[in-house]
């Protein structure tokens, strides 16, 4: 019955955070493509929050933080940090400071690579890729509610990804201004 309590004040907190949202935050709303960094980031904050919701309603212990390292090491067994910072995009402390945190929870195992002493080779343990099996159903149904929101977001991130690649926001806007 406790476990039932949590997850109803867990979904009360987030649909009180969602109706915040809707009321006050309507002048980020209004400014249109001016906030889109605020309202990618509080999109991106509610579908973590509600993706730890899911988790917990299927009886998983799993931080969404998580997912980048955990997925990319179930499609590619054993990386390096630094190839694991680059298939996930994060900076290299950001990736040490999730690693470790992964290791402590035994869902990963690093060992030393025998060409390289300096390198370290990171591949899940039996508990993550258990982890990971207990998950691939609820990543399906996630899958498919996440694309029941719209089938243009996700073009829309990988133009705009690409875009920034040929020039960054900052040299965008710096060649804006000197025009």
């Amino acid at each position: 019955m406790k476990k039932h309590h949590s997850l109803f004040f867990l979904n009360i907190r987030s649909q009180l955070r969602t109706f915040y949202y809707i009321c006050i935050m309507n002048v980020i709303n209004e400014s249109g493509i001016l906030a889109i960094s605020t309202r990618l980031q509080r999109l991106a904050d509610q579908i973590r929050k509600d993706g730890l919701l899911i988790y917990k309603a299927n009886g998983i212990d799993f931080e969404p933080k998580w997912f980048p390292v955990i997925y990319t090491l179930h499609q590619k067994s054993i990386l390096s940090v630094v190839e694991i910072a680059a298939e996930i995009g994060y900076s290299h402390p950001s990736t040490i400071s999730l690693l470790k945190e992964l290791e402590k929870k035994k869902l990963i195992r690093s060992k030393k690579d025998k060409s390289d002493e300096r390198k370290r080779l990171l591949t899940l343990t039996e508990k993550g890729t258990e982890l990971v099996t207990q998950m691939q159903p609820v990543w399906s149904v996630m899958t498919e509610a996440l694309a029941s929101f719209t089938t243009n977001l996700i073009k829309a991130i990988d133009e705009v990804e690409e875009k920034m690649e040929q020039q960054s926001f900052y040299q965008r806007a710096q060649s804006i201004k000197n025009k």
